[in-house]
C-alpha cells in the first residue's frame, strides 16, 4: 500500500471572482468499466518518464500544493500507479493517453488526491495513539454538473485502491420526499425558486444531522450506517428519495467522508442584498441560516470549485440530462433543462461571491483548497 502523501505545506489559491454574469448538476452516476490495459512489462522509457515528469509539473496545482519538481521526481512511481488506476477506472488507455486525459488525471485528480491524503494526515496527526478516529469530512462545493461528482468517485476510488475506506453522499441525498416537495411547493406557490428541489428550503436537515452523526461515529469494525439516497430519475426528472431497501450501507471504520454539493458552504446575507438578486431569495435566505448546523459544521476540511462563467452550467446540466437519457433513464427535456436552471441563477449570483471572497461557511482558510476550472472542467492558473 502506498505511503501517504508528503507533507507540502498546502496554500489555498487567491480569492475573487471574475464573473458577475447570468447563468446554472450533476455528472450521471459513473460505474468502474473494464480493464483496458496493463503496465508493460519492460522498464518504461527514460524519455517517457521525464515527458510525464515535464507534464506533471506544469500542471496549476502542483506549485499551489508547495510540490516541487523534486518531489514530484522522486514519488513518480507512486504518480504513474495512481494514473494507471484513473486510466482503468475510466476506461482510458493508459499507454496512449490524450492530452485532455492526461489533463484531467494529472493536473487534477491526482493533485487533489495527494491534498486529501495530506488532509487525512493532519487530521489523524490530532489524536492520540489509543483515540478512536472519527473520519475526516472533505466538503466539495461546486456549480452543478462541473464534474464535482466524477471527482469525487475519481477519490473514492483511489482512497479504495490505496487500502482507506470512504464513504460518498451528497445534498442531493437529503433533497425531501416527492410528498415533501409538493407541500413546500404549496406552502410557497409564489415563490419559483421553491417550486422544484434544489434551493435551501427543499432538504431534510434533520435527515441530514442523523447521516453526518452517524458517519462521525463509524469508528470500529461491525458498525455499519445506512446512506439514503435520491433518485433524479423519478417523476420524469422532478425527482424522489429512493426507497430506503436500496440504499448502500457502509462499515466502519471509515477513514474520510466526501460530502459534495453545489451550495455546501453558502453563508446568509443580508436581506438587503439577497433581495436586489432576486425578492423570491429572501425565503431561501431565511432558510439558509439552519444549514450551518446540518451540514457545514459537520465538515473539517474543503475542496471549492471555482468557475468564471456560470453561462456553462446550463450546458454542463444539459450533458448530464442527455447521458442519463442515453443510459435509459427518464430525464428532462431541453426546455426543462432550462428552466430548472434558471432557478438557480439567483442563489449563485448571491451567494458565490462571498464564497469565493471568504471561503465556505465557518472554514477554516488553512483546510481550503480552491481550484478555478476552464469550460472544459479542468483546473487552471488563477488570475
Amino acid at each position: 500500500m502506498p505511503g501517504e502523501a508528503e507533507k507540502s505545506g498546502l496554500v489555498p489559491l487567491g480569492h475573487g471572482c471574475s464573473w458577475i454574469q447570468d447563468n446554472s448538476t450533476s455528472s450521471p452516476g459513473l460505474r468502474p468499466g473494464p480493464l483496458y490495459s496493463v503496465f508493460p512489462s519492460t522498464p518504461a522509457v527514460v524519455s517517457s518518464v521525464q515527458d510525464l515528469l515535464d507534464f506533471i509539473c506544469s500542471g496549476p496545482l502542483v506549485e499551489k500544493l508547495g510540490l516541487t519538481t523534486e518531489m514530484v521526481e522522486s514519488s513518480i512511481d507512486k504518480w504513474l500507479m495512481l494514473g494507471g488506476y484513473l486510466s482503468r477506472l475510466l476506461q482510458f488507455n493508459e499507454l496512449q493517453l490524450t492530452i485532455p486525459q492526461k489533463t484531467r488525471i494529472y493536473h487534477y485528480y491526482i493533485p487533489v488526491f495527494f491534498w486529501c491524503e495530506d488532509q487525512i494526515s493532519k487530521h489523524n496527526s490530532m489524536f492520540k495513539d489509543k483515540d478512536e478516529i472519527p473520519p475526516l469530512v472533505i466538503g466539495f462545493s461546486a456549480p452543478q454538473g462541473c464534474g464535482k461528482t466524477t471527482l469525487v468517485f475519481a477519490l473514492e476510488y483511489l482512497f479504495r485502491q490505496t487500502g482507506r475506506k470512504s464513504a460518498t453522499i451528497s445534498i442531493d441525498d437529503f433533497y425531501l420526499t416527492a410528498e415533501g416537495q409538493a407541500k413546500l411547493r404549496e406552502e410557497n406557490p409564489d415563490n419559483a425558486l421553491l417550486e422544484y428541489r434544489g434551493n435551501a428550503g427543499s432538504h431534510d436537515l434533520q435527515l441530514s444531522i442523523e447521516t453526518l452523526t452517524a458517519l462521525s461515529k463509524l469508528t470500529k469494525e461491525g458498525m455499519k450506517v445506512k446512506l439514503p439516497r435520491y433518485d433524479k430519475s423519478a417523476y420524469s426528472g422532478k425527482g424522489d428519495r429512493a426507497d430506503p431497501s436500496t440504499w448502500p450501507e457502509i462499515e466502519g471504520p471509515l477513514t474520510v467522508v466526501l460530502y459534495e454539493g453545489w451550495m455546501l458552504g453558502f453563508k446568509p446575507l443580508p436581506v438587503a442584498g439577497v433581495k436586489a438578486v432576486d425578492p423570491q431569495l429572501e425565503v431561501v435566505n431565511k432558510n439558509l441560516e439552519a444549514y450551518y448546523d446540518a451540514w457545514d459544521k459537520f465538515i473539517n476540511a474543503w475542496i471549492v470549485i471555482k468557475i468564471k462563467e456560470p453561462n456553462s452550467v446550463y450546458q454542463w446540466r444539459l450533458q448530464a440530462e442527455i447521458a442519463m437519457r442515453a443510459d435509459g433513464k427518464p430525464g428532462m427535456s431541453d426546455e426543462e433543462v432550462m428552466d430548472f436552471v434558471s432557478r438557480y441563477l439567483p442563489a449563485y449570483k448571491a451567494y458565490l461571491p462571498t464564497l469565493y471572497s471568504e471561503g465556505p461557511n465557518g472554514s477554516d482558510p488553512k483546510r481550503l483548497l480552491v481550484v478555478e476550472i476552464d469550460e472544459e472542467r479542468n483546473p487552471i492558473l488563477a488570475v
